[in-house]
């Protein structure tokens, strides 16, 4: 079954003191093109996380991010900035001195001075906390989830582009129908010539005969029908492989289109070349799709 590179998933871990979000989004790209944001106490993990994310999505443009947050439930820190605390209770203290002041409160406004009460963002300390084998198993979960969306996205696509090669076999099917009589169209042609070049002197039986059978086996289209109808078959059968097949999918349409491009050259016939051209429309669409395919 086809998979589409194509995809999102996300998944998440909460506790009490923390959340990890994992997102994952994949686009269609020709290789494995990755882009991570991660906490710093991740980054050496780059490496691990780059080929986990290769051996299972293969291709595409991917862009992973892994956030890790506290929880509200977990509050904020407050921290007191001693150093400036001794130097505003000193300062209070002195001038309470000058000016024979009582100081039963100093403690307390030196506590109310800027900066001394410090409220600290928790967000590193808490990602530092969290380690790689609590943060793997929601990557695994995010990449589960965009193959399965790969995977529903794909049976889509099988159905589009298995429709685009039953529509080439019914156009196949009516050029193989028209066949006979442009066939005899041409022998109808051929015997109106040989009648006008038997009567001339010049006349060569031997060099004619051979002419002719180069002539017809120029316009016959017999093979190609029949090389068609397999690389039909062949692209069928590719597309319900349970491994990645984009590739090769990509290799047989163009096998496809060159013998569509040969019988359209080679019929000499207005029929069928229409047939030909609509054929051409079915494979393009095909080639569209498969630029998505895994």
């Amino acid at each position: 079954m086809l998979l589409s590179m194509t995809g999102f998933g996300a998944a998440q871990l909460e506790t009490d003191a923390y959340t990890v979000n994992v997102e994952l989004k994949s686009l269609n790209s020709k290789s494995m093109d990755l882009s991570l944001r991660l906490p710093r106490s991740l980054s050496d993990k780059e490496l691990e996380i780059r080929n986990l994310i290769s051996k299972s999505l293969v291709r595409g443009k991917v862009n992973l991010t892994v956030e890790i947050s506290r929880n509200k439930a977990s509050g904020t820190r407050n921290k007191v900035n001693r150093e400036l605390l001794m130097a505003y209770y000193q300062e209070l203290e002195q001038a309470a001195a000058q000016v024979g002041a009582t100081s039963p409160d100093l403690f307390r406004l030196a506590l109310q001075m800027p900066e001394v009460m410090q409220t600290e963002a928790a967000e590193e300390t808490v990602a530092e906390d969290v380690t790689w084998g609590q943060v793997a198993p929601v990557l695994q979960n995010a990449l589960d989830n965009l193959n399965s969306f790969r995977a529903d996205e794909g049976k889509a696509l099988t159905n589009e582009i298995v429709s685009y090669i039953d529509r080439i076999r019914i156009l196949l099917a009516e050029v193989d129908k028209h066949d006979p009589t442009r066939v005899e169209q041409i022998r109808q042609r051929i015997q109106g010539h040989l009648t006008e070049i038997s009567s001339s002197e010049s006349f060569n039986q031997n060099r004619f005969e051979q002419e002719m059978i180069y002539y017809i086996e120029k316009l016959d289209i017999a093979e190609e029908k029949v090389r068609l109808v397999n690389h039909l078959h062949y692209f069928t059968e590719t597309v319900y492989l349970p491994e990645p097949t984009g590739k090769k999918l990509a290799f047989i349409s163009q096998e496809i289109g060159r013998e569509i491009n040969t019988i359209g050259s080679k019929a000499n016939d207005s029929t069928i070349q229409h047939l030909v051209v609509e054929m051409k429309e079915e494979l393009e669409k095909i080639k569209e799709q498969l630029n998505n395919i895994l």
